[in-house]
């Protein structure tokens, strides 16, 4: 499962979403799809924007952690 840290780290900014529109272009209904995790696909260059704009890398703002399943199924 991927977990999606981009509300927690607007928040430590105490950044809003429209500030993140504002600063990297990218659409309103594309950030708050990833915001609320309703997003299945992203592209390279809109995490790319992320990444410049909050000063962070990729895996800042993204999280792989196994699902409980997977790691069932491996004994």
């Amino acid at each position: 499962m991927i977990v999606n840290h981009l509300p927690t780290l607007l928040a430590e900014r105490r950044l809003k979403v429209a500030d993140a529109v504002r600063a990297t272009g990218i659409s309103k209904t594309t950030l708050h799809k990833i915001y609320n995790d309703q997003s299945s696909r992203i592209d390279f260059d809109t995490i790319d924007k992320l990444c410049e704009f909050l000063e962070v890398e990729v895996g800042d703002i993204f999280e792989y952690v196994p699902d409980a399943e997977d790691q069932g199924s491996e004994k």
